[in-house]
């Protein structure tokens, strides 16, 4: 959940304004990720995961 305080309303309403198709995130590459486990492994090993250890976790 996130706050926003009365002077900050402004600029947080604002924020996909700038963005040029309004996403707030990248397109979805369409592959399905057992994420969970990928979260398990990056915690266990201290550091984000490259992507031939994520590709371990494709489901599709």
């Amino acid at each position: 959940m996130i706050a926003i305080t009365h002077h900050e309303s402004n600029s947080a309403m604002r924020f996909g304004e700038e963005m040029p198709d309004s996403r707030l995130t990248e397109p979805s590459d369409g592959k399905i990720y057992r994420l969970r486990e990928a979260i398990l492994l990056s915690k266990r090993l201290g550091r984000p995961l490259t992507e031939d250890e994520m590709s371990q976790f494709v489901i599709k």
